[in-house]
């Protein structure tokens, strides 16, 4: 699977001119691309204010989203404000070539930012069988949680989309080869850069791991688009020959 890791840097709270700095970037990923990662909150940043920029299920964005994967022939993923039924979510969208959209509300909440007082919390992880491979998708501070990130369904790819602040950017490092090792699966960590409305910045640092914590891409401090490719043969390999999940614990979430 072609994996494409798109880093950048987002204007606060203004969902039109992200899409169109997003636009410049997607049209020049490679024709070959399976799946694009874009960061949390991409349309909007880290905003506890999605009163005047959070958008419905049927807004731009999503159909945005659904033009580009149809165009590129491949499933795009991040998350974005959304309001439903008055309520704001923090929520995953992965869109599929077809046009599909599948969803995940975060659950862990970031409350040192305030984000439990604004959106409310997911209440079921989301696991997706695309293209043959087993996929569940996170959110930023769903990272510090390695119960709710277990490898309960043998899943092949585990991925984090995030705005994960520079003075805490040791932690997602260190964190996502945990995630890696622990669940004997690829991980992808996509992060933004730049500087927020709030004045916090964003080194990036985005990367692929496989499961033995070895970089496939390295955490990358600059803007751009980074291509990796996952290899399902050499992952079922890997745990037929070390098969550390058949001694995992049993947890209920």
């Amino acid at each position: 699977m072609q994996v494409a890791l798109v880093q950048t840097a987002l204007e606060w709270e203004n969902p039109s001119n992200n899409r169109a700095l997003l636009d410049k970037k997607l049209s020049a990923i490679s024709p070959h691309t399976d799946l694009v990662v874009l960061p949390e909150m991409f349309t909007t940043g880290f905003t506890m204010h999605p009163h005047h920029c959070a958008e419905t299920m049927e807004g731009p964005t999503v159909k945005w989203m659904q033009r580009w994967a149809q165009h590129l022939q491949a499933a795009l993923v991040g998350s974005v404000a959304i309001v439903e039924n008055g309520r704001f979510y923090n929520r995953l969208l992965f869109v599929t070539p077809e046009g599909n959209v599948l969803n995940y509300d975060k659950k862990h909440r970031f409350a040192l930012a305030g984000e439990d007082q604004v959106y409310e919390a997911g209440k079921h992880r989301l696991c997706i069988d695309y293209k043959g491979w087993k996929i569940c998708p996170f959110i930023c501070y769903d990272l510090r949680f390695p119960v709710f990130s277990r490898n309960s369904e043998d899943y092949d790819i585990s991925l984090y989309v995030a705005n994960w602040p520079a003075p805490r950017i040791q932690a997602w490092d260190v964190l996502l080869r945990a995630r890696a090792v622990e669940n004997m699966c690829y991980t992808l960590g996509v992060n933004r850069v730049g500087i927020d409305g709030n004045g916090l910045e964003y080194p990036g640092h985005s990367q692929a791991i496989d499961c033995f914590g070895n970089y496939l891409l390295s955490p990358q401090p600059t803007e751009g688009v980074f291509t990796v490719v996952l290899d399902k043969e050499k992952l079922e390999e890997s745990r037929l020959r070390f098969p550390f999940l058949n001694d995992r614990d049993t947890f209920t979430v």
